[in-house]
């Protein structure tokens, strides 16, 4: 029995309309076959981008590849430590988003799938990297179901890396909508946002696990629905930069807390960690700029509160939790998701009702995040029609051709963020 949970064909042989079967006796093997499955619907449809902004192909696996019963249709984003794709679940006729653990600078391919590391003293850095892609990030996100975190498939390892599948996510990063607005979104867009993120990371922080990259970049906004959802953990890239000493890899100053640049019992990290960058997220918003990096708070804080810069236009309770959840201090922020959602004044008992029942509690509050949706993606449509020079979603290949007619250019590594295919802006990375 192969991967897909079927028993091959012993003989190879066709499928009858001009494909290739592949005998697979070992699980998640690699195989190329001729062309697209013919009885795979058209792939999701992306904005086109300027050939100029396809990444080197190196490292790409072509279209027509298999890994197990995912077919590879076309290339999503690439970054540093990782390259998603498009790809067709040929068990389940569905798209999905297949992540690679590809750490571009350790590693390289090595004919057309085996990933190889390009040199000995690099050995150890990999296989910590792809453990903690497997385990920290993969089998972590997989046992959550919570429909403001990324969903897992499965995960595996074949040709000397790992992978995971997850579902397909189309809409804008929160990056991309706050920069489309006009002005800073109001206390209600804030509160709708903020809501079933905190209930994401309440489930996360009830089995003591914690996000610890929190971002504008890091959120996508779907494009139905209007949900927020929290992206990849980017587990390998931390362990990695750990190894190097390299914290402008693992870190985003402006967003990362004390604690977190230093492994030290007093500055312990915890929920107040991922309340840090999440108040940090909402003062970009309300601002259009970061608060002081948090290591050089502690020398000399030039922390401007929010009370006093937006007072008057969001009530003082909501900016005065957020203040809080800001201090330098871990010990002086909110220690728990119930604390720090009350200070805002959120009920988890609301947002945890809502979940459970579909989520029709909170949909006034996803038709405000959706006019700003709308907006983005309005202005998204004109920049690829050339109304506008400056594009706000160039990435991925725009197409209802079968997968063997795509071409393999690809969005920039902004275009998706661990888990999912993102039409975005040019900021975030693949990690």
């Amino acid at each position: 029995m192969n991967a897909t949970g079927r028993i091959p064909d012993t003989n190879g042989g066709t499928t009858g309309k001009g494909e290739k079967t592949e005998t697979n006796p070992g699980d998640d093997k690699t195989v190329i076959v001729s062309g697209a499955r013919a009885s795979a619907p058209n792939p999701p449809a992306l904005d086109a981008p300027n050939a100029s902004d396809a990444p080197p192909p190196h490292n790409i696996l072509p279209p027509g590849t298999r890994l197990g019963e995912f077919e590879i249709v076309r290339l999503i984003g690439e970054g540093g430590f990782g390259i998603v794709y498009l790809a067709f679940d040929t068990s389940l006729d569905r798209y999905v988003a297949v992540k690679e653990y590809m750490p571009a600078a350790l590693a390289s391919r090595v004919g057309t799938t085996q990933v190889q590391v390009k040199s000995g003293r690099y050995e150890a850095m990999f296989r910590a990297g792809l453990k903690s892609f497997i385990n920290d990030e993969a089998r972590l996100l997989a046992r959550f179901d919570h429909q403001s975190l990324v969903k897992v498939y499965r995960f595996w390892e074949a040709n000397g890396t790992a992978y995971m599948a997850m579902p397909y996510y189309k809409g804008v990063t929160l990056k991309d909508a706050l920069k489309a607005m006009k002005k800073p979104p109001d206390e209600a867009w804030l509160r709708a946002l903020l809501t079933p993120l905190i209930d994401a990371l309440a489930v996360l922080h009830a089995s003591d696990c914690f996000h610890r990259d929190i971002a504008p970049d890091n959120i996508i906004l779907l494009e139905e629905s209007h949900r927020p959802v929290l992206l990849d953990f980017g587990a390998a890239r931390r362990v990695i930069g750990d190894m190097t000493q390299a914290l402008t890899v693992i870190l985003k100053p402006g967003y990362a807390p004390i604690e977190q640049y230093a492994e030290v019992p007093s500055l312990r990290q915890g929920p107040w960690t991922d309340h840090y960058a999440l108040a940090a997220l909402v003062y970009f918003a309300i601002t259009g700029r970061t608060p002081p990096p948090s290591v050089g708070r502690v020398v000399s804080d030039s922390y401007q509160p929010l009370a006093r810069l937006a007072a008057g236009r969001y009530s003082d309770r909501f900016l005065k939790a957020i203040d809080h959840a800001l201090a330098v201090s871990p010990a002086n922020r909110p220690q728990t998701d119930r604390q720090f959602a009350a200070e805002l004044g959120i009920s988890l008992d609301d947002a945890q009702q809502s979940r459970a029942t579909g989520g029709a509690g909170a949909s006034a509050g996803r038709r405000r995040i959706g006019w700003a949706l709308g907006a983005t993606c309005l202005l998204a449509m004109a920049a690829a029609l050339g109304w506008f020079a400056p594009k706000f979603m160039a990435h991925a290949p725009s197409s209802d051709r079968p997968a063997s007619e795509v071409s393999q250019a690809s969005a920039p590594a902004s275009a998706v963020v661990a888990a999912s295919a993102v039409v975005a802006g040019q900021s975030a990375r693949v990690r």
